[in-house]
Parts: C-alpha cells; sequence; structure tokens
C-alpha cells in the first residue's frame, strides 16, 4: 500500500487555506471521498474540518484505526455521530465557524441539511469552485502516479492486437484486455464527480459507436443492458470497422484516459480523413496550450479545423454531441480544467488533461485522446503508444 507523504498533504492544504482567504472561507467542511483521498489520503467514512488559518482534524466515523494507518495527518480522532462535530471542533480551539464551506456540486441535500442542524452558527457557503481550482494544478508525486497509470495502459493498448479479431464481441474483447489490467495492478474504478456519471471498460465497434450516451461523452457504446447503456455490448466486431479502445487507466488514485483506434482491413477514406483532422487538432492544441492560454481559445481553434475540414458536424459526436474537446484528470475522471466554450480559465504549469479530438458517423467513429501536462513550452505527453490508426 502506498500512503500519500505528510508533506504532499501539507502542500495541499496549505493551498486551500490561501483559496479560503482570498475568498472569505473561515473553514471548509470535506466529506465526499475524493477530496478526502487528496487532502487526507484516506477515504474511510469521516469529516475533514480545514480552517483558513491552523491546524485540519480529520474526524472519523468507521474504521478509525485504518485512518490513522493510512492518513499522514496530524489530528485524527474519532466521531461516532455527526451531531458531536460542534464539540469536537469546539476542544480544537475552532468555536466560531463563521463562514463555512462544502462541497455543494456532491454534497447530498439531506447531509447538507443535518449540517444545518449541527451548526446552525455557522453561515454555510458553496466551497465547490475552490476545492476544484486547487485540485487543477498537480504536484510531481501525483503527476509520477498518473506516469505509471500511462504504462499500464501502454501494455493494454498494445495486446489488443492479441485479442482482437473477426466475429469476437466487444464484451469478450473489453473482458481479455481489462483482466490483464486488473492484473498489472489498475484499480478498476474510475471516479466521477459529476451526478450520474460512471465509466465503463469502453470496447467499441461499427455502428455502435454512434449510439447517443447519457454521459457527458462522445460516445458510449450501447452497453450490456439499458440499466448502464455504455461500453462494451454483445456485438460481433466486423472487418473494415473503426474500433475503439476508450480506456481510463487508474493507478494507485490517479486516472490517466486514453483512446485509439483499430480496424481489422481498412478504414474508408472518409473515416481515415477524419481521423488526419483529429491528429490535427491534437498536434495544434500541444503547441497552443500553453500556461495564460484560456481553455475556451482552445476549444474554439478545435472546433475551427474541424469546421475547415468540413467535419463540424461530426466533431464530438453525431446526433448529441459533446460541447468540449479536453478535460482535466486526476483522482477524478471529470476534473477541471475543461476545453469548453465557457471555461474561461487560463492554463497553468502543472495542469494535467485529456484531450480527445473524435470524429462521429453514422457507421462508427475514430479519434484520438492522449492525457498530457501543461508545460512552458507546450503539453507534455503521459500516455505514450502509436497515435495511427492501428490496423490488423
Amino acid at each position: 500500500m502506498r500512503f500519500t507523504p505528510r508533506s504532499e498533504l501539507m502542500v495541499r492544504i496549505s493551498k486551500l487555506q490561501q483559496a479560503m482567504s482570498d475568498a472569505g472561507f473561515d473553514g471548509i467542511v470535506i466529506a465526499q471521498n475524493a477530496d478526502l483521498f487528496y487532502f487526507a489520503g484516506t477515504v474511510r467514512q469521516s469529516n475533514l474540518y480545514v480552517p483558513a488559518s491552523g491546524v485540519p482534524v480529520l474526524m472519523v466515523r468507521k474504521s478509525l484505526d485504518r485512518a490513522r494507518e493510512e492518513s499522514n495527518l496530524g489530528e485524527i480522532v474519532p466521531l461516532s455521530n455527526l451531531k458531536e462535530m460542534p464539540n469536537v471542533l469546539a476542544s480544537y480551539g475552532y468555536r466560531n465557524l463563521g463562514v463555512l464551506g462544502f462541497e455543494m456540486d456532491v454534497l447530498p441535500v439531506a447531509l447538507f441539511m443535518r449540517y444545518q442542524k449541527i451548526l446552525p452558527s455557522a453561515r454555510l457557503a458553496d466551497a465547490s469552485e475552490l476545492i476544484k481550482r486547487v485540485k487543477m494544478v498537480k504536484s510531481a508525486y501525483e503527476i509520477n502516479l498518473m506516469k505509471e497509470a500511462a504504462k499500464i495502459n501502454q501494455v493494454i493498448f498494445s495486446r489488443v492486437r492479441d485479442y482482437l479479431r473477426e466475429g469476437i464481441t466487444e464484451i469478450e474483447l473489453a473482458g481479455k484486455l481489462e483482466l490483464l489490467s486488473r492484473q498489472m495492478g489498475n484499480q478498476g474504478y474510475i471516479r466521477m464527480r459529476g451526478f450520474n456519471q460512471e465509466m465503463a471498460f469502453y470496447v467499441i465497434s461499427g455502428p455502435n459507436l454512434a449510439e447517443p450516451s447519457y454521459l457527458d461523452t462522445p460516445i458510449s457504446g450501447t452497453g450490456l443492458n439499458v440499466s448502464l447503456p455504455q461500453g462494451a455490448g454483445y456485438r460481433k466486431i466486423q472487418v473494415n470497422e473503426p474500433v475503439m479502445l476508450d480506456y481510463g487507466g487508474a493507478f494507485d488514485g490517479y486516472i490517466v484516459d486514453q483512446t485509439r483506434t483499430y480496424c481489422i482491413g481498412r478504414l474508408p477514406e472518409k473515416m481515415t480523413r477524419a481521423y488526419e483532422t483529429a491528429i490535427s487538432i491534437q498536434e495544434e492544441l500541444k503547441q497552443k496550450a500553453v500556461p495564460g492560454v484560456l481553455c475556451k481559445d482552445l476549444y474554439a481553434l478545435a472546433v475551427d479545423i474541424a469546421n475547415q475540414a468540413d467535419l463540424g458536424n461530426h466533431f464530438m459526436g453525431y446526433s448529441d454531441a459533446v460541447h468540449f474537446v479536453g478535460h482535466g484528470v486526476g483522482i477524478e475522471l471529470d476534473e477541471w480544467p475543461v476545453l469548453a466554450k465557457r471555461f474561461n480559465i487560463p492554463l497553468e504549469e502543472g495542469m494535467v488533461m485529456a484531450i480527445e479530438p473524435k470524429f462521429v458517423f453514422p457507421e462508427g467513429a475514430v479519434g484520438i485522446e492522449n492525457t498530457f501536462v501543461v508545460r512552458n513550452n507546450g503539453l507534455e505527453t503521459i500516455t505514450e503508444f502509436d497515435e495511427g490508426i492501428i490496423y490488423l
């Protein structure tokens, strides 16, 4: 087991405290698993109180011993009932809670109402944006974990040719690849922050690539049933059609997102041309995506290249297109920044994001996706692998 170093946690806490002071927060309570892992190094049932100034306190409801083993924070105490939170905080000198932030983008209403009841003197406010901004820029420690995830992905993408053959079903191919990935240490679960967003292992072929998605994704597949209509289905893969592997590799809590396009035989000219356009978009963004550039401007550039190629109607979806071309990745698959029309935030060095230019047609889709680190001179690729259409 790898535990997040105390020095790493304290840098994150310090960044959050600075952001809190700038925004007028007196403290923040963190309860969502991904944020707990980021700031406390554990996902045990707990509440992490971070004051604008002072020592953070992790109050654990379940598995106190495991929390103390996993987290390198200094103050880790039991909390058998949420009603005890004010007394626990008061014992550390935190009596006047003032403006108290919560993760209101993910916090259940019922739980929020309980906080309101037990903390009547505090003014509860939304701290979601502060937390997302702090998590946007990754440390060297985080980037190294993502590079480890990318190494697993590199093996998985290289092994597709060992299993892909005419007549194999999407789910059979997905199962073989996912087994290999899990054996290599992929954690298997991909966290997403968005409401009702969840991600399966994507091996999708032919017209299944054009299935409208209930997710914020350009492709989704049929899945195995209507309760989870995404990812691999029972369709048999055929020759001369695109097969896409879109896979979020996850290692020690950190995710990379990657897509490659495969084909048994040859793809039609319109799809190869669309793929070349996807590569052009990726390469142009790699050069232009430097610190200070606005996310919305990079999205506009991608759309412009697609339109110039007369492929705008197929860009990032067909009947139900999404309006972004890239997204942050880290502990969650859908972090900030987002390369989208209304995302008016400049890039910073150390941000990590997946860029995924894809083109969807009724009979299939083509595209590429890689995870990059923003550097002063452009983007550093984390997910190394053959970037052409992979023909078998």
